[in-house]
């Protein structure tokens, strides 16, 4: 991407140091702090399939293991055990270090929704009067970029224009969130 002429300071959200934002997305001081943040979602990605492994192994049994159990109904381990523990369900041991639980009694203690809730995110309402509004023009002189750069950002981040005449607004909240961050 090339180089902005917009001199932004931001934080590295790896390492938390200060630095001059070469573009108006850069969020790393440096490959060492971009590389950190690639090998963690990598490690992310290869977890995930781990857990999405045990649970396509634990459908259809009837007794599953801790570690099925709790990758499948997303508990915690401390808190399979002390269930086990205060005999809130039945845990079995076979003698080979594999603690099983009967699936039934887990269903009934975490009472599995057929339609998980879904939390709604509140539709954002902007208000796109000349007031509380910036000019492209002057988004561009206020932060030093180019007007091409400002249509660029508001498209990446879906941002609403407004044009009155030959005046387009954006509102002042998401500008001075993208440019002043």
């Amino acid at each position: 991407m090339p180089e902005s002429k917009a001199k932004i300071m931001r934080h590295c959200i790896v390492c938390g140091k200060p630095f001059l934002a070469k573009n108006v997305n850069s969020v790393h001081c440096s490959k060492k702090c971009s590389d950190e943040t690639f090998r963690n979602k990598k490690r992310a990605i290869k977890r995930e399939e781990r857990r999405q492994a045990i649970v396509d192994n634990a459908d259809g049994h009837q007794y599953l293991t801790a570690a099925q159990v709790i990758n499948k109904y997303n508990i915690s381990k401390p808190t399979l055990y002390r269930w086990i523990r205060l005999g809130i369900i039945k845990a079995y041991n076979p003698g080979i270090r594999m603690t099983l639980v009967d699936v039934t009694e887990i269903e009934t203690i975490l009472e599995v929704r057929k339609n998980p809730l879904v939390e709604e995110t509140p539709k954002r309402l902007y208000s796109l009067e000349p007031e509380d509004c910036y000019t492209i023009g002057e988004v561009s002189k206020l932060f030093r970029v180019s007007e091409s750069t400002v249509y660029s950002n508001l498209r990446r981040h879906s941002i609403p224009m407004r044009q009155i005449g030959r005046f387009v607004y954006v509102p002042k909240f998401d500008i001075d969130k993208i440019f002043k961050s």
